[in-house]
């Protein structure tokens, strides 16, 4: 079994389930015969390292900074409005972005973590979807995608966006799915008493 490593980037005003939801599904993640021995091993990571305010107040201390965390087979990128107002416009953090694509297997957005997706140019001729308030601003600013409204989530391979806030858990379900079995998607589901079908 290949144990993946799974990055997920925080930043202030970061949405705290776009990024906590998919963190529960990943840490807990594990074969049925053998729970502890889990599919993947989950860090978070800022900019700098230091704390961060989520949206409406959480205090997070991320493990790494973008100079100090491991190798990483996952980007999962949240949304929110730090997402949307400030990282969308932060270089440091769009450059960071479209370097992990080059290393990663898999590149994931929650909500409008797919504008920062869209601004590293990951987006380009693909289809995606973000929160449905942000659909608009999306196939306006950015007319190389093909928007997707009204599903939980879009999978491109080696890309993968969703819509907002609790569908980054389907998203998180269908990735597991896809690499580990359905089984395994659905003994987790079962285990935080979560419908996934």
């Amino acid at each position: 079994m290949k144990k993946r490593t799974v990055g997920i980037l925080l930043f202030n005003e970061v949405e705290v389930l776009d990024f906590a939801g998919p963190y529960e599904v990943f840490s807990i993640a594990a074969p049925p015969e053998d729970y502890d021995n889990h599919f993947f091993q989950v860090v978070t990571i800022s900019e700098t390292g230091q704390r961060i305010n989520t949206r409406n107040g959480l205090t997070i201390k991320p493990d790494y900074s973008f100079s100090s965390h491991p190798r990483l087979d996952i980007v999962i990128v949240p949304g929110g409005k730090g997402a949307e107002l400030y990282e969308i416009h932060n270089q440091n953090v769009i450059k960071w972005i479209k370097n992990q694509s080059f290393k990663t297997e898999i590149m994931a957005s929650v909500c409008t973590g797919a504008l920062l997706l869209a601004t590293a140019g990951l987006l380009d001729g693909k289809s995606a979807t973000t929160h449905w308030m942000d659909v608009d601003r999306l196939e306006a600013e950015f007319p190389l995608i093909t928007v997707k409204r009204g599903v939980k989530f879009v999978d491109e391979g080696s890309v993968i966006t969703s819509g907002g806030i609790s569908a980054g858990i389907n998203m998180s379900f269908h990735l597991l799915s896809r690499l580990y079995g359905k089984e395994a998607a659905l003994n987790t589901a079962k285990n935080m008493e979560y419908e996934f079908q």
